[in-house]
């Protein structure tokens, strides 16, 4: 059965926050009383999640296992299927790659999810309360206050914080000998630094924000010259885009751009990580 989106809503991120964290977002959509499956699209981002409502599971090697919530999403090389039904709501944590794992203190992992076994898992009853209460604005506030408590015991890498500004500022489009400079910083020392604090490298992410900026445009337009979009966004030309598209998303730009169109028509809604399997 076909999911509908009812509510996506953004947060702004308190400025001390602001190198580690994105922005905070809550989410609530219904997928009617049958089980019903869904993809999160990969992008240059990690989250933490916590979800409310029905059981949620996610496709590991082809078999369903049940989500904990508070989970990490990491970085995404290709979709994620999960599923539920009736009701999900979520509030997440969009987090940088290479701050997540720092934030929290853990080890950095690569895999595609992770249970969170942290003090943090201590929020999901109380914001499990404000979540049925409808009280999303106090739910957020308490998520903030909770990072805003512990950012001061977490020392912030000046190498990756910059690397990472520039990276962003350039949409992924900017080779790691530059983003070593920009960062004051050797290419090897950038990229020990950035697989130890993400599990990635800097090419990794780079390509995930790029990808990340076509998906995004051919959602807001689907009619979007591809090719133009390739020489814009610094491909070497638009098979290459097509190549590096249809490896992160398992199809084609011009394929998404005909699925966004209709999903467009159908939920007439801004984009969302989530989108119909």
């Amino acid at each position: 059965m076909r999911s509908f989106h009812t509510l996506h809503q953004e947060f702004e991120v308190p400025e001390e926050l602001q190198g580690m964290i994105k922005c905070f977002w809550y989410d609530k959509s219904g997928f009617g009383e049958v089980e019903s499956s869904f993809e999160i699209m990969p992008d240059g981002y990690a989250e933490i999640v916590f979800h409310f409502g029905n059981p949620c599971s996610i496709s590991i090697h082809g078999d369903f296992q049940p989500l904990p919530s508070p989970f990490i999403m990491g970085l995404l090389n290709q979709p994620a299927v999960l599923r539920t039904k009736g009701y999900l709501e979520i509030i997440g944590i969009r987090c940088f790659p290479w701050t997540v794992f720092d934030l929290l203190g853990l080890p950095s992992e690569k895999n595609a999810s992770s249970i969170l076994k942290h003090p943090i898992a201590q929020l999901q009853s109380t914001l499990s309360e404000c979540i049925r209460a409808n009280k999303i604005d106090e739910a957020i506030a308490l998520v903030q206050h909770y990072f805003l408590n512990s950012q001061s015991q977490i020392p912030l890498d000046s190498t990756l914080f910059k690397a990472g500004f520039a990276m962003r500022d350039a949409n992924g489009n900017m080779p790691v000998n530059k983003v070593a400079a920009a960062a004051h910083a050797t290419v090897r020392t950038l990229e020990r630094k950035f697989k130890q604090s993400s599990a990635h490298t800097v090419k990794d992410v780079s390509a995930l924000m790029r990808f990340e900026q076509v998906r995004n445009q051919l959602w807001i337009d689907p009619n979007s010259n591809i090719s133009a979009l390739a020489q814009d966004l610094g491909y070497t030309d638009q098979s290459h885009l097509s190549r590096e598209f249809k490896r992160y998303s398992g199809t084609t730009p011009a394929a998404f751009a005909r699925k966004a169109k209709k999903e467009k028509q159908a939920i007439n809604s801004d984009f969302v990580a989530f989108v119909q399997s």
